[in-house]
């Protein structure tokens, strides 16, 4: 497949939030519309380990690169204060990484999975998220996830999609199954 690259100064912010489940998987299926038309991704997570099915899949789709995850990550609520001094570090170098090798490496969409949880979870430093939105190339999509983005957030982004939960099996005390939420 020949390989395309969004036109200059095309690049716009997405963002997927809500409560309902669905957010990663929207933005997931972008990322692999992106690939599927010749676009190269770059997909980076926050708070998620690499025991997530989507990886599977998606390290078989030409265009699509994920960057390294942790093993096994915990809940920032269930975070000792050193644990959570540790996720801000590597939060904030996963940031930094991603922003760069999107950039030197001419990616045309960045999936930032779970950076607004990361924000809210006061992991990742709300300024340091929106300096590289407004740094980045003017080509480059960006796609965000997470529950109740600021407004300050919001008012970076192009696309604005919320995912409303109406029922969901966890009220009920249902696990999550491999393959279905994660």
């Amino acid at each position: 497949m020949t390989q395309k690259t969004v036109r200059e100064g095309t690049g716009l912010v997405h963002i997927y939030c809500g409560d309902g489940k669905g957010k990663t998987t929207a933005a997931i299926g972008q990322c692999v519309r992106s690939a599927g038309f010749g676009y190269r991704v770059l997909i980076c997570r926050f708070m998620k380990d690499s025991r997530s099915s989507e990886l599977t899949a998606l390290a078989g789709i030409p265009g699509i690169t994920i960057m390294p995850t942790p093993e096994s990550v915990k809940f920032s609520f269930r975070m000792t204060e050193d644990e959570k001094e540790a996720a801000r570090e590597e939060a904030r170098r996963r940031l930094q990484q991603a922003a760069a090798k999107a950039a030197e490496e001419a990616f045309d969409v960045l999936l930032l999975d779970e950076a607004i949880y990361a924000v809210n979870a006061g992991l990742l430093p709300e300024e340091e998220l929106i300096a590289v939105l407004r740094g980045r190339p003017d080509k480059l999509e960006v796609l965000l996830t997470g529950r109740d983005p600021s407004e300050r957030l919001m008012a970076q982004a192009d696309y604005i999609s919320e995912i409303r939960k109406i029922r969901h099996p966890f009220d009920r005390g249902q696990r999550a199954r491999d393959g279905i939420e994660r």
